[in-house]
């Protein structure tokens, strides 16, 4: 299987923030973002895998500035790393007022995505190849932000992880 370029995987998609978006403050309720990052963050990962994904975990997402009725939302993903059968996207989330010309970031979050064949059971996934020193520094944190995850889900413990366990052992010798 081919190896493949992070930047192949970029996706980006805009949406305007409607009435039926929002909730009695004005501001888009926290779902249907949740809602169009999936989508986004989805077809960012059939792109790497030229697959049918199946969302496996979303991490932490926090909502750093409220989006408010009126402005464009725009979801920037991509591909940070991929393993066996799963890949991890990364997303920036813009809240852009067109009038007043202003583009603020108003969120971050990964998702784990894992390719499906036609039975529905895992597939392997093409290597991604890191270019940027970004997408470098990305891919290699990658590996942190899974074990956490696998740990967070009980499928791991710490003495299974590696990159994990070297962490606790540094503080552990600090201490």
């Amino acid at each position: 299987m081919k190896s493949k370029p992070a930047k192949e995987s970029y996706t980006e998609m805009n949406e305007l923030v409607l009435p039926n978006d929002t909730n009695t403050f004005g501001n888009l309720m926290g779902g249907r973002l949740l809602y169009w990052m999936d989508i986004c963050a989805a077809m960012a990962a059939q792109k790497h895998c030229n697959n049918v994904v199946v969302t496996a975990s979303v991490d932490n997402v926090s909502f750093k500035r409220s989006i408010r009725l009126g402005e464009v939302v725009t979801i920037q993903a991509q591909v940070t790393r991929a393993f066996n059968t799963s890949v991890e996207v990364r997303m920036e989330i813009f809240a852009q007022n067109l009038p007043e010309g202003t583009k603020v970031k108003s969120n971050e979050a990964y998702y784990t995505f894992v390719a499906l064949d036609e039975a529905n059971r895992p597939i392997a996934v093409p290597a991604l190849v890191p270019e940027t020193e970004k997408e470098k520094l990305l891919y290699n944190e990658a590996l942190q932000r899974r074990e956490l995850r696998l740990l967070l889900a009980g499928k791991l413990t710490v003495d299974q992880t590696t990159e994990i366990k070297s962490l606790v052992n540094l503080f552990h010798h600090k201490g």
